[in-house]
């Protein structure tokens, strides 16, 4: 591993962290009228916050993209799964709670996790695979599932929706990650010209935003201690399935590299589980009006 790729990808993960806790802090304030709606980028747009914590996210997401240019995707997506050790560090700044056993367990198991699985896996690039029906079966099947959630989460809306729709978000952020290698590589093999007359850029864009609206309405709808665990959890697991899938990355599948690498992402799961249902994160308003007026957050 690089270390430029180490930097870049980490760096990309702060500001997604930090992103992440400001659009929440304004996205709670937002009337559920605007639920799953795209109407609620108008109305967040708005405020300074929000457009602060967006404007790190795009940072994070430009400089994501630069590791994913240089590095192999199930190599960069465990680092940036770190988002939630600096939303939890913003957090802890907000609401003044000590680490405890808790925040330290979950610390070291997040970490742990994603040093085991980078060095029993040992991320290798290979050539990416020209069928197009395995490409389109696992982007089908990611974006399928997405669909489902979001279906099931408009239903259930405020008791175990937000964590589908974050988890929806996190699937289409792992194909986008894909897409997006996909597109840089375009862009280094003919220029501008064949990013331009490609689908990927397009699908790119496209995910992004649909993204970004699963994300806002959980924000909406409850806690980062609902919503933020399933984005994180979620977008590792789909971005390294599509780059084992169909972009040519190799792990080392003999028993004992498969065995860390399970435990490697088992750990990780659990560590954003136990930070993000940490007290320090933000709990959210328990109670919402049906329509509010979005106030711009100071």
């Amino acid at each position: 591993m690089s270390l430029q790729v180490l930097i870049l990808a980490v760096s990309a993960a702060c500001c997604l962290g930090f992103g992440f806790v400001l659009q929440q802090n304004a996205a709670q304030k937002a009337p559920l009228s605007d639920f799953l709606s795209p109407r609620i980028l108008l109305d967040l747009v708005k405020v300074p916050r929000w457009l602060g914590g967006i404007a790190l996210m795009v940072v994070g997401m430009a400089l994501g993209a630069v590791a994913l240019g240089q590095g192999e995707l199930s190599l960069v997506e465990p680092l940036l799964a770190t988002n939630l050790l600096f939303a939890m560090a913003l957090s802890r700044r907000q609401t003044k709670q000590p680490l405890g056993r808790q925040g330290w367990l979950g610390l070291l198991l997040l970490a742990g996790g994603v040093t085991a699985f980078i060095v029993a896996g040992q991320p290798t690039g290979g050539t990416a695979l020209t069928d197009p029906f395995r490409q389109w079966l696992i982007i089908g099947v990611m974006v399928g599932t997405a669909l489902l959630l979001t279906a099931y989460a408009k239903r259930s809306r405020l008791s175990s929706g937000p964590v589908l729709l974050a988890t929806a978000a996190g699937l289409l952020y792992g194909v986008q990650d894909a897409l997006t290698r996909v597109t840089g590589q375009r862009f280094s093999e003919g220029g501008l010209a064949e990013v331009l007359t490609s689908w990927q850029p397009y699908a790119v864009l496209a995910l992004g935003v649909t993204g970004l609206v699963l994300v806002q309405s959980a924000f909406e709808t409850a806690s980062l201690r609902m919503s933020l665990p399933a984005l994180t959890a979620a977008q590792p697991l789909a971005g390294i399935a599509c780059g084992v899938g169909f972009l040519g990355d190799r792990l080392r599948t003999d028993v004992g590299a498969l065995a860390w690498e399970s435990a490697g992402l088992a750990a990780i799961v659990v560590g954003i589980i136990l930070l993000g249902l940490h007290p320090a994160m933000p709990s959210g308003a328990t109670v919402r009006e049906p329509a509010r007026d979005l106030q711009p957050a100071g």
